[in-house]
């Protein structure tokens, strides 16, 4: 039996359906698009987001994400210096122009990567890390698989056409945002609106961090098979977004595409933080403990993604256990969360005690005991 809790704390409003008018999305000259808060997890806009096409250059998200997971775990450290071999210096497509059998530092080797799209770059970080462009490859199938990428297969680190090399603009946003979440002191390069390296000065191929001050990232990609595609982050007041569109027919396009579906979210869309992790939002009775009362939270930051003005329309829920009784630790959970707008769940959560409570003294389990034969 389960105990239905009303947080009227949080709102006041009816219940019922609400009519909430959202505009359709921007159409987008594309293949597929995908957009969606970084926070929540929300998405608001989505063209195809499932259908596997070529990430072209946006391949190099992932090489930049087993390179940065180096660097935090220490495997890397950022003046570590490259010897550039000669299938690294012959790469084609957009280069760095690293020489060959030059020693090249980490950090300038990730820069020419992120901001100018490197392929030789790239090539030269995956034989440092894993020995060869291949080996390097199977490593990123397996980040892959660990970061929940269902639908991506990467067979090499640049993005240029092969068989059995894949993602969707779901899984891309997915990359972005782990990223963006693990990283932070790397994820800052993706602003970087130039490098320069043996003289030579190249600027990002990302537009929109010229066109939105708010924009902080991420990548471009582009072969003819592939059409335009960008990755593009922004954030406005406290709320990231993550557009991705794929398959555009020119950078114009693709720029243009993200930023419409940028705006279109964040003017139509606003993000709260409603419940902080480890925090106490309720308590509950417990039996037979050595304590009678305990504080209840969630295991992470619960976010929601709604449209705009219809905060107060959120109705906030929590299903009890009716009798918990001692021993109980943080790992037991006793119950959920549940936020609605109107009939809609937006995001349920599982509760959970936030202090252990031992089993009591023999008194207290005979007090108790008697008083339940009454609940």
């Amino acid at each position: 039996m389960r105990l239905t809790i009303l947080l009227l704390f949080l709102l006041a409003a009816p219940v019922g359906a609400l009519d909430v008018p959202v505009p359709a999305p921007p159409p987008v000259p594309g293949t597929s698009y995908y957009l969606v808060d970084f926070h929540s997890g929300h998405e608001i806009a989505a063209k195809e987001p499932d259908v596997p096409v070529e990430p072209a250059s946006i391949t190099k998200l992932m090489t930049a994400y087993i390179a940065f997971s180096g660097l935090k775990n220490g495997n890397l450290t950022l003046d570590e210096e490259v010897t550039v071999s000669n299938k690294a210096y012959r790469a084609v497509g957009s280069r760095m122009f690293i020489e060959e059998r030059k020693r090249v530092s980490i950090e300038d080797l990730l820069q020419g990567m992120i901001v100018q799209s490197g392929n030789d770059a790239s090539i030269a970080l995956a034989e440092h890390i894993a020995g060869s462009e291949e080996t390097f490859a199977e490593l990123m199938n397996q980040y892959s698989e660990q970061l929940g990428l269902e639908n991506t297969r990467y067979s090499n680190v640049t993005g240029l056409p092969a068989e059995d090399h894949y993602s969707t603009p779901r899984d891309v946003a997915l990359l972005v945002a782990a990223m963006i979440r693990e990283f932070p002191e790397y994820y800052r390069w993706y602003s970087q609106r130039e490098f320069t390296y043996n003289d030579i000065t190249q600027h990002n191929r990302n537009t929109l961090l010229w066109r939105d001050s708010s924009v902080d990232g991420v990548k471009t990609g582009h072969t003819d098979s592939a059409g335009y595609c960008l990755a593009a982050s922004a954030e406005r007041s406290g709320m990231r977004l993550i557009a991705v569109v794929m398959g555009t027919p020119s950078k114009r396009a693709r720029a243009d595409a993200a930023q419409a579906l940028l705006n279109y979210g964040f003017r139509f869309y606003e993000t709260h933080s409603l419940y902080d992790a480890n925090e106490p939002i309720s308590s509950a009775r417990v039996w037979k403990g050595d304590s009678a009362e305990v504080p209840l939270g969630v295991r992470d930051q619960i976010y929601v993604t709604i449209p705009r003005g219809h905060y107060d329309s959120l109705k906030a829920e929590m299903d009890l256990k009716s009798i918990i009784v001692a021993p109980v630790t943080t790992e037991d959970a006793v119950g959920n969360v549940r936020v609605s707008l109107g009939d809609t769940v937006l995001k349920s959560s599982g509760l959970f005690p936030l202090e252990n409570v031992d089993s009591g003294n023999l008194f207290r389990r005979a007090i108790d005991e008697v008083r339940l034969w009454f609940e």
